[in-house]
Parts: structure tokens; sequence; C-alpha cells
């Protein structure tokens, strides 16, 4: 029968966290492909939310050339663009985290996984740090 317990790299014994919202982001084992799980989480209910937001926004649009006309400008304020760098990141790295774990999960580059990451990690890095570029140019 398994332990109620976790046993960490160095061989102490942690207890089962039974809180099911902290559970879902636990990282005391400060490996690298429990900070992805979790932050693939993250940025999954972020864009979740972004999902619900935006169809609201498209909603408020049908409204009108002055409700189309209201959004532009509060689109071009530096706090909305934030909101879009926010969101870019958020893309970003779910979809490269997720393209990981579809190729981790059929059996593709399974040992080299963290090589794989941190490929990933690059590639995202560059594009967001186009995409930044790209919406405060625009």
């Amino acid at each position: 029968m398994a332990d109620a317990r976790l046993k960490s790299e160095v061989g102490e014994r942690r207890p089962v966290d039974r809180n099911p919202i902290r559970a879902w982001f636990d990282v005391r084992r400060d490996r690298l492909g429990m900070w992805a799980f979790a932050l693939n989480r993250l940025t999954g209910l972020g864009l979740t939310l972004y999902l619900f937001i935006h169809l609201g926004v498209l909603f408020l649009l049908s409204r009108g050339p002055e409700a189309w006309d209201n959004f532009l400008q509060l689109a071009k304020s530096p706090f909305y663009l934030l909101l879009d760098v926010v969101l870019i990141f958020g893309l970003l790295f779910h979809g490269l985290n997720g393209i990981r774990v579809g190729l981790v999960g059929m059996g593709v580059a399974v040992r080299n996984h963290r090589s794989l990451f941190w490929v990933l990690i690059g590639i995202g890095a560059v594009l967001f740090a186009v995409a930044v570029y790209l919406v405060f140019t625009i």
C-alpha cells in the first residue's frame, strides 16, 4: 500500500496536500515539469476566461458604429496593450508547452523532454519579443 506522504528528492517526507485548489498548482518539488504543468493550467484558465470576455466584447460591438469607436479608443490605451501582451504570453506558453506535452505523450522525445522544453521556450521568447514590439509600435 502506498504511503499517504510524498518523498522528495532529498529524502525528506512531506504530507500530501488535500486542498484541491492548492494541490492543482502544487510545485513543492521544484522540478521543471511541475512548474511547466502548473503554468500550463494557469494559462489554460486564463485563456478560457479571455474567451468569455472576448465573446462579451463582440456582443457589445454588435450595437453599432458608436460602440466600435469606443472600443477602438479603449484598445489603444496602454493598459489594454499590456493585457494584449499578457494574452500573447499565455497563448505562446500554452501552445508551445502543449506541443511538448503532445510529443512526449506520443513517445517522441521522452528522454529529451527537458531539452525540448527549453528549445520551445527559446522559440517562444523570440516570438514573444517580436509580438511585444509589434503591439507597441503598430
